[in-house]
């Protein structure tokens, strides 16, 4: 009998959160200012979100190579906790200075 692993399910949760809540977002904001269809201090807000982007996905990696459950487990949180902090810099950002320009 194999032993499960019991980070398995947050080991998904964390890569699709960094893929849809984090990649696709920074992606969607970089090609809304690239096309200039946005005001530009929303390019800004990219200064801040893809460090926090990149940071999430160095947490999703060392939590895939974590040896003790528990210590993946809280790199996979935090990751997660990135992530959503880059997606109200980012999504958040971008409304706020929207509705201030227009």
């Amino acid at each position: 009998m194999q032993p499960t692993d019991p980070t398995r399910p947050l080991k998904w949760y964390a890569v699709l959160a960094l893929l849809f809540f984090g990649v696709l977002p920074a992606v969607m904001i970089a090609l809304l200012v690239a096309r200039d269809r946005t005001p530009g201090a929303v390019g800004l807000l990219l200064i801040g979100g893809v460090p926090l982007l990149l940071a999430a996905l160095v947490s999703v990696v060392q939590g895939f190579r974590e040896a003790d459950p528990e210590a993946g487990a809280r790199r996979f949180h935090l990751s997660m906790a990135f992530v959503a902090g880059a997606d109200v810099l980012l999504l958040g950002g971008n409304a706020l200075i929207r509705m201030a320009a227009g």
